[in-house]
């Protein structure tokens, strides 16, 4: 199911929270809804589902204008970060309750809702536990549950906010793995929101980065990790460090040192952005240099913080067996950077 989103503004109490967006999400597509508090993330995910209604614009579902329909007519499964599963309820239960309260007309047999309960359960690797309730599982086998639960009711749409933010890295790293690859064998059209960006970037087709009730780029996590469409976007996706620099005829500068980078857009202010891995270590020369101010390790690397003159510092990655003096500048060149006119 394609679900398009066509100018829509949403304010509350006159306080605007989403300015005209607009975003395309094709059938059978897994897309990320990124961006820090605030960003409107989760106003575009209500909208989408029915939860709320747009002050301004149309979302389509297909061809069918959606915009004023109810959850229920819209065929929305949801997940939300805290599983909102019925307590007095079995895990089966549960999973069979979306098809159990169905109108009369619509309701599979009871036979039918029992196995394809359980067949879901089976799915989500869940089998046995049928006859549990939800305080004798695990944070993670609760929100299997509440998967199971959304794409009982054969969801258009499937929505997932924040879905594992009460649980732990480990068990977030093992779900989202998990969960691409029930998207896979589903096939259902799926949009998650998410603050996490290891998450987004592992997990999805596509991702939206959003600011200010805005989006600020639409791209694969690999066009937006590599080619940031804006300072924001450089700054929010991965880890960066920040320059204020000076362009003059093409020549990158720090203050009054050559950075040995050159480009070709207009002269003046601008802002430097690179990854603390994306640099090379240099033997003098045009480069950047700076004093050691503090190190720690990360997985096989070492992240060192640069002290380049009394207003700037600056992290790159150094291999872990790196010999650091404390004495001793380190002097290293962007390899891969983005320049961005200031203001």
């Amino acid at each position: 199911m394609e679900v398009r989103v066509e100018n829509v503004r949403k304010e509350f109490d006159r306080f605007p929270a989403l300015h005209d967006v607009s975003l395309d999400i094709g059938s059978g597509e897994l897309i990320a809804l990124l961006g820090p508090s605030g960003s409107g993330k989760t106003t575009l995910l209500r909208l989408i589902a029915g939860l709320e209604r747009p002050t301004a614009g149309r979302i389509f579902f297909g061809d069918e204008d959606a915009s004023e329909k109810s959850v229920q007519e819209r065929n929305i499964g949801f997940v939300f970060q805290h599983y909102a599963l019925f307590r007095h309820m079995t895990i089966l239960e549960n999973v069979a309750f979306g098809l159990k309260v169905r109108p009369r007309s619509t309701r599979p047999p009871a036979g039918e809702i029992r196995r394809r309960a359980l067949e879901l359960l089976d799915l989500v690797q869940l089998s046995g536990l049928e006859k549990r309730y939800p305080s004798q599982l695990s944070g993670g086998q609760r929100q299997r549950v509440a998967l199971a639960r959304a794409l009982a009711i054969e969801p258009r749409v499937l929505l997932l906010d924040e879905p594992f933010g009460a649980l732990d890295a480990q068990v977030r790293r093992e779900l989202r793995k998990w969960l691409r690859e029930i998207h896979e064998r589903t096939g259902h059209t799926t949009i998650f929101v998410t603050h996490d960006q290891e998450e987004a970037l592992e997990l999805a087709d596509r991702l939206c980065v959003m600011s200010q009730g805005r989006i600020e780029q639409v791209g694969t996590p690999d066009s937006v990790y590599d080619a940031p469409s804006s300072p924001f976007v450089f700054g929010f996706i991965g880890e960066s460090s920040e320059l204020k620099v000076q362009v003059d005829k093409g020549d990158i500068w720090l203050g009054d040192r050559s950075l040995g980078l050159v480009d070709s857009g207009a002269d003046g202010p601008g802002r430097l952005f690179f990854r603390p891995h994306d640099i090379e270590l240099v033997e003098g020369g045009a480069a950047l240099a700076g004093g050691v101010a503090a190190s720690r390790r990360v997985g096989g690397t070492r992240r060192v913080e640069l002290e380049l003159g009394a207003a700037h510092r600056v992290e790159i990655d150094l291999p872990f067996d790196h010999p650091l003096d404390d004495r001793a500048p380190i002097a290293f060149r962007p390899k891969r950077w983005m320049l961005y006119p200031e203001g």
